[in-house]
This record gives C-alpha cells, sequence and structure tokens, in this order.
C-alpha cells in the first residue's frame, strides 16, 4: 500500500524482495481451502476490514513469501519475507480455552463416538461448534479478544498484509489436518483423541458412507500363523490385468496435500505426474520390454 507522511506526502508502495523456498499456497485461484471449516478461519480474517491488505496478503500466500510456519498450543509464530532483507516475525495468538471449558466440551463430544470417529477420518463435524457454544465457548476466535496478532513490519495496520497471507495459509493447513483448529484452542490430537476414546469400526467406517466411499474389506489371517511369514506359490492368474490406472496418484489425493508444500507447483500435480511416469514404466518392466 502507499505510505503518507505527517506533512501528507505521498510514498509508492513497497515490493517484496523475492522469497526461495518458500510455503505456497495451493489451492486454484479463489478461496483458500475447501473445507467449511478452512472458510470459517478464513472469514475471521476478512471480518476485519482491512481491504486492499487482503489482496496483498493473498498475494502474498500464492507467490511463497512465507519462509516458515510453526503451529504450536494457541499460537502460530511464521516468518515472512516483505521488502527489507530481513524477513518480518509474525505472531499469531489464540486464546486456549480454560480446563473447565474443554472438560464441558470433551463430555459431549465423548457422548457421540460419530465424533471421534470424524475427526480421525480428517472431518470436522458441521455442528461442532454448536458443542462448544453449548459449553459456553466457541472454537474459533469470536471476538477481538480471542485473537492477538503481531508483525515486526513498520505498517501500522494490525492485521498487516504479512499477517493476511498467513491467516491464508493456515486456512489451507487446516483444511489438511482439522485437528490444527483445536491445538491453537489448547488440545492437540493426541490428547483429544486420547479424551475421546477409540470409535467402533462402524462408526469409523460411517464418514466413509456418507462421503460415498466403499469400506475396505478386512484382510482374514491364515489358520496357521506360521504360514503368515513364508511366500506361498502363486497361481498362474494371480497378477489379473495388468495395466495402468485411470487414475493416477490415488493415494496421495486422499490423504491430502504435503504440509506447507514449498514446491514452484502444486504438490498433487507433481505426484500426478510422478506417478504416471512410475506406472508406465513399471508396465514396461513387466511386459519384459
Amino acid at each position: 500500500m502507499s505510505y503518507r507522511d505527517w506533512d501528507g506526502t505521498y510514498f509508492p508502495p513497497s515490493r517484496p524482495k523475492e522469497a526461495r523456498g518458500g510455503i505456497k499456497a495451493q489451492s486454484r485461484r479463489g478461496t483458500f481451502g475447501e473445507s467449511w471449516w478452512a472458510a470459517r478461519w478464513i472469514s475471521v480474517l476478512e471480518g476485519f476490514s482491512i481491504g486492499a491488505r487482503l489482496r496483498r496478503g493473498r498475494a502474498y500466500a500464492r507467490s511463497g513469501q512465507a519462509l516458515s510456519i510453526g503451529i504450536e498450543k494457541g499460537i502460530v509464530r511464521a516468518k515472512v519475507q516483505g521488502s527489507r532483507p530481513r524477513p518480518y516475525d509474525v505472531e499469531i495468538r489464540v486464546l486456549p480455552l480454560s480446563d473447565g471449558k474443554w472438560e464441558k466440551v470433551l463430555r459431549a463430544l465423548s457422548d457421540q463416538a460419530l465424533y471421534a470417529a470424524k475427526l480421525l477420518a480428517g472431518e470436522m463435524p458441521r455442528d461442532i461448534e454448536e458443542i462448544f457454544s453449548r459449553a459456553g465457548s466457541s472454537l474459533f476466535p469470536k471476538t477481538s479478544s480471542d485473537l492477538k496478532t503481531d508483525c515486526s513490519c513498520p505498517d501500522w495496520s494490525n492485521p498487516c498484509k504479512h499477517i493476511a497471507a498467513v491467516y491464508y495459509l493456515l486456512g489451507e493447513e487446516f483444511d489438511r489436518d482439522p485437528f490444527l483448529v483445536f491445538k491453537l484452542r489448547g488440545r492437540s490430537r493426541e490428547e483429544l483423541v486420547g479424551s475421546l476414546g477409540s470409535p467402533r469400526a462402524a462408526d469409523v467406517a460411517a464418514p466413509q458412507a456418507e462421503r460415498g466411499e466403499a469400506a475396505l474389506p478386512a484382510e482374514p489371517l491364515p489358520s496357521d500363523p506360521s504360514t503368515f511369514w513364508r511366500m506361498q506359490p502363486l497361481s498362474e492368474d494371480f497378477y489379473g490385468e495388468v495395466r495402468v490406472p485411470q487414475v493416477h496418484a490415488s493415494l496421495p489425493r486422499q490423504s491430502g496435500s504435503f504440509p506447507f508444500w514449498r514446491g514452484a507447483e502444486r504438490f498433487l500435480d507433481v505426484m500426478e505426474r510422478i506417478f504416471a511416469r512410475a506406472s508406465s514404466g513399471a508396465l514396461d518392466v513387466f511386459l519384459g520390454k
């Protein structure tokens, strides 16, 4: 943005220095993240009405100006390359919930095993905010007192474009791992899952069924345990039809993007090309070409 000095003189907007190996946004042009909880997080930032800084923040996130992002309980620390030689220090603090409020939330969540199943499947239940509300709290920052941001840049606005860039990148990361939202409120994935307990197999399969995914059948164990470690003779039709799969990189697509990916291209696009070349090469080896 342009800056105005005390005498009314305007200075041209600064241009950020090129950051090599920075963290780049993976989403296509438009929104950041695909899930409702990622959108909910971004809406907190956009509710500040900081105008052009939002646009600059999106540009910083897409061009890889963020050099590092670390997420701890209640705090995010990042380094963002701006117009000066030394990267700016960004800090975003989210007020952790008290132990008493967490106890109320966990009791409510434990009553429904489906909540734990959905979280373990990488999905945030849509009515989970209602659970927090009934416990007298909020999962996402709700007021300015829930959120404190700071940046070492000279911009007087808070949040500035550097903070906005980290916000957008966090939205994408929450899209990949919803447990990070809970971490900012004071509970890690391990603590949360340990408090909720292990869901039943039927509950784990429920989120898959809602998304139209078929549950994988259980693999039977051999009656003789000693044969488990020995190679058995293969039938002539063991391999069945050998061909290059129609959809490449299906496993990475199910697992999601790499955390804070730094490549020049989208992670899944890169994986798709690698899997396609590997499949073609493996087929040639199998056929003896």
